[in-house]
């Protein structure tokens, strides 16, 4: 598999109709939205509430692509049909808890960038927020990808 590949299969490859494990992201996009929204205005642009306010984004984006129905079954006969009507089985809870942790790591890691648009540039500490924020991201989603490999040739050589 090539490097495109497998970086491809790493961030849609499972990009398939779930509607549950579309719920579940939408669910605990919220919940991550809710940490960064609830607390105090003077604690809102902290770090660690930033990375929430990513994350709580692409795991939004995420639950929204689970959630709806592709068209990849338009024009087929129904022998085709048949065929691509047999869905890929769901990986396993330690699997998807990786993949959520990676996606939800991949929002700060992707998204940091937009720190300075809305913020004094020259503030003190807004450099060492966004590089916070960066650093946690890329831990993140390094925690999630690994988690999500080691689970994942754990199944296959059973």
């Amino acid at each position: 598999m090539s490097f495109r590949d497998s970086l491809l299969d790493n961030f849609a490859g499972d990009l398939e109709y779930h509607p549950r494990r579309g719920a579940l992201y939408l669910v605990l996009a919220v919940a991550a939205f809710c940490r960064f929204n609830l607390p105090p205005a003077d604690t809102r642009f902290t770090a660690a509430s930033l990375v929430f306010a990513f994350g709580a984004i692409t795991l939004f984006i995420k639950g929204l692509f689970l959630c709806r129905k592709s068209s990849e079954g338009i024009g087929l006969t129904e022998t085709d049909l048949n065929k691509l009507s047999s869905r890929k089985n769901l990986p396993s809870i330690p699997n998807l808890a990786a993949q959520i942790v990676q996606d939800f790591g991949a929002g700060p890691l992707l998204l940091w960038p937009f720190l300075r648009m809305g913020k004094d540039v020259d503030a003190p500490g807004s450099a060492a927020t966004e590089i916070q924020v960066l650093i946690t991201g890329f831990v993140l989603f390094g925690f999630g990808w690994i988690i999500r490999h080691a689970t994942k040739a754990s199944t296959v050589s059973e």
